[in-house]
């Protein structure tokens, strides 16, 4: 199931060629304690690549963004897999660049996780998951741009309000234009 996971991403990214503006990959610390999360259990480090459009024009009344898919796979066994579409916006900033990005993320964590120490649930409470994310950047060429990304995924309490653990994963992504 993990790696259906991430052809799943792919095959969606590489099903819309016509669009894409860029492809990106990169490696993510898994879990990251942040104000958002509690803690899961989880860790490791994740592989995320996907697939970005050019600016959809569009969607000019909300700033153009582009849409992105991606899937990302965790090191460790038992570690949420996801795959996750959305938009995002790319701001810049003089050299540097801030990516805002909002979509919703598919995950294969357990239904039901309980910390055995503290007997609070610990699994995501539902399988459809929001998945903010941020990131700041700079070209390094005309086609290549290196990104800092914070990625979260959680249910917000929408979906559930027993619980909401989230994951937050932070790490580096490498962009290439298509």
């Amino acid at each position: 199931m993990r790696l259906s996971f991430l052809a799943a991403a792919l095959a969606i990214g590489l099903a819309v060629p016509a669009q894409a503006g860029e492809v990106f990959g990169g490696v993510y610390a898994h879990a990251v304690d942040t104000p958002f999360t509690f803690d899961t259990g989880e860790g490791g480090a994740d592989v995320q690549i996907g697939v970005r459009s050019e600016p959809i024009e569009a969607l000019r009344v909300i700033g153009k963004p582009s849409a992105h898919v991606f899937g990302s796979l965790n090191s460790e066994e038992g570690g949420t897999d996801f795959v996750a579409a959305g938009l995002s916006w790319k701001v810049d900033a003089g050299p540097v660049y801030i990516r805002p990005g909002v979509g919703l993320a598919l995950h294969n964590a357990p239904d039901l996780r309980v910390d055995p120490a503290t007997r609070i649930r610990t699994d995501l409470g539902s399988r459809v998951l929001f998945e903010p994310e941020i990131a700041i950047g700079t070209n390094l060429s005309e086609r290549v741009s290196i990104e800092a990304s914070w990625v979260h995924i959680s249910n917000a309490r929408l979906f559930s309000r027993e619980q909401n653990p989230g994951i937050d994963m932070m790490g580096v992504r490498l962009n290439w234009k298509i």
